[in-house]
C-alpha cells in the first residue's frame, strides 16, 4: 500500500495531507510529533490536561533536549508558535471542533505490575464527545495487544458512528528514541494498521506529512501493537544479558566496555553497553503489557521476566558499589554520596522510572547522605544542588549516574581535584577510559 505522498495530490487530497490535527498528550512523544507536523504545513493544536504545561508551551518554553538540523526544539517552538501553525491548550472540545485528523500519544503507566487504562479511555470518552464523520484518529500510544480493536473502538462507536465507515481508526506504532525523535519520526519506517483498507490509507495519508520512510501496512492493528511491545522487549532483554555480563567481567577484573568493543567488530554482533538499569516508560513497562494476555493464553514469557527482573536488580547492584566505595555508615560517621545524573539515560530530561532515581531511593533508605547535581533535570528533589561543586564536595564516593550535556569528565576531575578530599569514583557510564589520568585523591571502580 501507498502513501499519498507518492501521487499527485487533487485538491480532497491536499486538505487530507495538510489537514488540521489534533496531538492528544504533549510529552516526549507527543509535543515533538506535533511541531514535526506544524513544521511541514499542517496547522496543529496540542491538547493536554496539564495546565502548567500548556502555560510553559504557549509561552514558548519546553525542557525536552531535541533538535532538529542543529536547531534546539525551544528555537522550533518559538518559530511555530509565532507562525500560527502551533499552539497548545487544555480545550478538547475547542481542537475537536477544528480538526481533521487526531492523534493519541497518552501513556499506559503500569502501577503494581498492572497497565493502567484511565489516561488512555478517558482521551477516548474526551474524543468521543467530539467525533464527527469522516475523521481519521490514530492510536500512537504502547498499547496492550488489543486495546484499538477491544478497548478503545466501543468507546468511540459509543456515539453511533462506526469505525470504518463514518470515521476511520488506525494504529501507529511510536518507535522514536528521546533525544532523536524529529529525526526519527521523519527516517524511521512507520507501522501502521486501521480498522479496514480505508483507515489504513487515511492514517497513512496523514502519518505520510511527516514520514519519508516507508509506511508498512500491517496486516492486523493487533500485528502492529505486538510487533511495537516486542521490540521494547528485545532491548530489555539484550540490556539484560549485558548487565550479566558486566558483573562477570567485574569478578573477572576486565573491563566489560573493551569486551563489547572487540565483541561488536562482529558484522552480526551488536551488544549494548551496561548501565545503572533501565528507566523511561517504554522498555520496563512492555513485559507487563504482554502478561494478562500471555497469562491468558498459557504462554510462559520466561525470557522477557528474567531480563526484567535482572535490570530491576541493577540500581541495587551499583548502590553496592557504591557502598563499598563510601565506606561503612558508622555511629561516628555517615557517607556523604555524589550523585551526578538523575535522567533515566544520557543526554535527557526524562527522570520517569528512572534508574537514578532509584539508586538514590537506596542510597536514601540505607541511611546515606545524597547530594545530587543535573542540569538538564527539571523535577525538584531535596537532594539537588545545583552546580557540580556543590555535588561533589565533601563526599565520600560519587557515581555518575547520566551524562549531561557540559558535565564532561575533565569537568569531573577538575572538580574532585578542587574538593581535595580522597573519594571513590563510581562509573556506571563508561565516562572514563582505562587511560584516564586520575588526581590523586580520586580511586576509580568501573561497572
Amino acid at each position: 500500500m501507498r502513501s499519498m505522498r507518492d501521487t499527485v495530490a487533487t485538491p480532497d487530497q491536499h486538505s487530507r495531507l495538510h489537514p488540521t490535527l489534533a496531538v492528544f498528550g504533549l510529552g516526549f512523544v507527543g509535543l515533538p510529533l506535533a511541531l514535526s507536523f506544524s513544521m511541514r504545513g499542517a496547522r496543529v493544536i496540542g491538547v493536554d490536561v496539564v495546565k502548567e504545561l500548556v502555560s510553559e508551551l504557549s509561552k514558548g518554553i519546553t525542557h525536552h533536549k531535541e533538535a532538529y538540523q542543529q536547531k534546539p526544539i525551544q528555537a522550533i517552538l518559538k518559530e511555530e508558535l509565532e507562525a500560527g501553525r502551533f499552539a497548545a491548550t487544555t480545550d478538547a472540545e475547542d481542537a475537536l471542533a477544528q480538526a481533521d485528523a487526531l492523534i493519541v500519544t497518552v501513556g499506559i503507566p503500569v502501577w503494581g505490575n498492572e497497565p493502567n487504562f484511565d489516561h488512555l479511555t478517558g482521551v477516548c470518552q474526551t474524543i468521543a464527545k467530539g467525533l464527527r464523520p469522516g475523521m481519521t484518529i490514530i492510536i500512537r500510544s504502547t498499547v496492550v495487544p488489543g486495546t484499538t480493536e477491544n478497548l478503545l473502538r466501543p468507546i468511540l462507536e459509543s456515539t453511533g458512528l462506526r469505525a470504518g465507515e463514518d470515521f476511520y481508526l488506525a494504529y501507529a506504532s511510536e518507535r522514536i528514541a528521546e533525544g532523536r525523535a524529529f529525526h526519527e519520526f521523519e527516517s524511521l519506517p512507520c507501522l501502521v494498521a486501521g480498522i479496514n483498507e480505508i483507515s489504513t490509507q487515511r492514517a497513512m495519508e496523514v502519518l505520510g506529512v511527516v514520514t519519508k520512510a516507508q509506511l508498512v501496512a500491517g496486516s492486523s492493528i493487533r500485528a502492529v501493537e505486538l510487533t511495537k511491545v516486542i521490540e521494547n522487549v528485545q532491548r530489555d532483554v539484550n540490556i539484560a544479558m549485558i548487565q550479566e555480563f558486566a558483573r562477570l567481567a567485574e569478578r573477572l577484573d576486565i573491563d566489560i566496555f573493551e569486551v563489547i568493543k572487540m565483541a561488536n567488530t562482529h558484522p552480526r554482533v551488536k551488544l549494548l553497553e551496561p548501565g545503572p538499569g533501565v528507566g523511561g516508560y517504554c522498555i520496563p513497562n512492555a513485559l507487563h503489557y504482554l502478561v494478562p494476555k500471555a497469562k491468558e493464553l498459557a504462554v510462559n514469557l520466561e525470557i522477557a521476566a528474567a531480563a526484567r527482573r535482572i535490570n530491576d536488580g541493577m540500581p541495587g547492584f551499583v548502590v553496592d558499589l557504591i557502598a563499598q566505595a563510601a565506606g561503612p555508615i558508622t555511629a561516628s560517621k555517615v557517607p556523604v554520596v555524589g550523585v551526578i545524573g538523575l535522567a533515566m539515560k544520557d543526554n535527557s530530561n526524562d527522570d520517569r522510572l528512572s534508574p537514578a532515581i532509584r539508586v538514590v531511593d537506596l542510597l536514601l533508605q540505607r541511611g546515606y547522605v545524597v547530594q545530587a547535581y543535573d542540569p538538564a533535570v527539571p523535577t525538584n528533589y531535596e537532594y539537588k544542588v545545583d552546580s557540580l561543586e556543590a555535588c561533589v564536595t565533601g563526599a565520600d564516593a560519587v557515581v555518575v549516574l547520566a551524562r549531561q550535556q557540559g558535565v564532561t569528565p575533565e569537568a569531573i576531575l577538575s572538580a574532585l581535584a578542587a574538593a581535595g578530599q580522597p573519594v571513590g569514583l563510581v562509573d556506571t557510564r563508561n565516562l572514563f577510559p582505562a587511560s584516564t589520568a586520575f588526581p590523586k585523591n580520586v580511586s576509580l571502580t568501573k561497572l
